[in-house]
C-alpha cells in the first residue's frame, strides 16, 4: 500500500509515541485516522495534533478510549468505530507496555498484565477486525520490538509477549494472503517515547548498560521507516541499521550476540561487587 488518501487507518496506542507519530504521518498522507488508547485526556490532545498534521480538506479523524486487554470492550468499541467510521484499510496494533525488572521481582500479576496488553491486545483487535477487512483486503501492522527476537536482560515478561507477537504475525501473514491482507511486524529499538521514560524507572543496572550501547530513535523516524517498509511489503520492519545488524547476527551467529550481551551484564555485576 503506497497511497493513503481517503483510506481509513485504525491505530491502537495512538495517543503517544510511535502510534501518534504514525497517526500524524497518515494524516499528512490524506488518510482518515482513528486512534485508540485508555486515557481520554491524552487522546483529545493527540487528536488535535493529528488534525494539525492533516493534508486535505474534509479529512475525518477521531479518538476513542479503549483498553485492548479487555476483550468485551474491544468488541464493543471497535464495532461502534466500524459503524461510524468504516472498516479500516490499515490496522496498526501499537498498544503496549514494558516494566523491566529482574525476573524474580516480576510478580505473576505483572506478567499476566503484560501478556494481556502486549499479546492479547494484539489478538483481540485483530480477531475482531479481520473478518471485516478480508472482504476488500488491507494491511495489518503488529508492533513487536527488538526484544521480540533477542531476549534482553530484565525483560522476561515483555520478551515472552513480543516473541509471541512475532510468531503470531508470521502465521497470520500466511493465512491472510488469500484475502489480500498484508501483514507486517514492526520491531523498533529503544525509542524516545513516554513509555521508554517509564521503563527507565525500573530497569536493572545490567539492562541500563545494554540499552546504553544502542542508539535511541525518535518516534517520527520509526514511523517513517514503517511507512517505507509497508511500501515494500516487508514482513519484518526494523527501523535502523543497528537493529537490522543485530537481527542478522542473531540468526547467523546467536552465540556471538549472547556473548556480547552477557559481557555487558557481567561488567555491571562485577562493578556492583566492588567495595565502596
Amino acid at each position: 500500500m503506497k497511497e493513503f488518501k481517503d483510506k481509513v487507518v485504525y491505530i491502537t496506542g495512538g495517543s503517544s509515541g510511535i502510534g501518534l507519530a504514525f497517526a500524524k504521518l497518515m494524516a499528512g498522507k490524506g488518510a482518515n485516522v482513528v486512534i485508540f488508547a485508555r486515557r481520554q485526556q491524552v487522546l483529545d490532545a493527540a487528536l488535535k495534533e493529528i488534525y494539525a498534521a492533516g493534508s486535505a480538506a474534509g479529512q475525518k479523524h477521531a479518538c476513542l478510549p479503549l483498553d485492548v486487554a479487555n476483550r468485551e470492550q474491544v468488541k464493543s468499541v471497535l464495532s461502534a468505530a466500524v459503524a461510524k467510521y468504516g472498516v479500516p484499510d490499515v490496522l496498526v496494533n501499537c498498544a503496549g507496555r514494558a516494566i523491566p525488572r529482574y525476573f524474580e521481582d516480576i510478580s505473576y500479576e505483572q506478567f499476566d498484565e503484560t501478556q494481556k496488553v502486549d499479546l492479547y491486545g494484539t489478538w483481540n483487535t485483530t480477531s475482531i477486525l479481520v473478518p471485516l477487512m478480508k472482504e476488500r483486503g488491507g494491511y495489518i501492522v503488529n508492533v513487536s520490538s527488538i526484544v521480540g527476537f533477542i531476549g534482553i536482560f530484565g525483560y522476561t515478561d515483555y520478551a515472552a509477549a513480543k516473541f509471541a507477537v512475532l510468531g503470531f504475525s508470521e502465521a497470520l501473514r500466511s493465512e491472510l494472503k488469500r484475502h489480500n491482507i498484508t501483514v507486517s511486524v514492526l520491531c523498533p529499538p529503544d525509542t524516545d517515547t513516554p513509555g521508554f521514560a517509564v521503563e527507565n524507572k525500573t530497569k536493572p543496572p545490567e539492562t541500563k548498560a545494554i540499552s546504553a550501547s544502542a542508539s535511541l530513535m525518535k518516534p517520527a523516524d520509526v514511523a517513517g521507516a514503517l511507512l517505507k517498509g509497508m511500501a515494500k511489503k516487508e514482513f519484518i520492519i526494523i527501523p535502523n541499521a543497528d537493529g537490522r545488524f543485530t537481527y542478522i547476527m542473531k540468526r547467523l551467529l546467536p552465540g556471538l550476540v549472547e556473548m556480547v550481551t552477557d559481557s555487558q551484564a557481567k561488567k555491571v555485576q562485577q562493578s556492583m561487587k566492588k567495595p565502596a
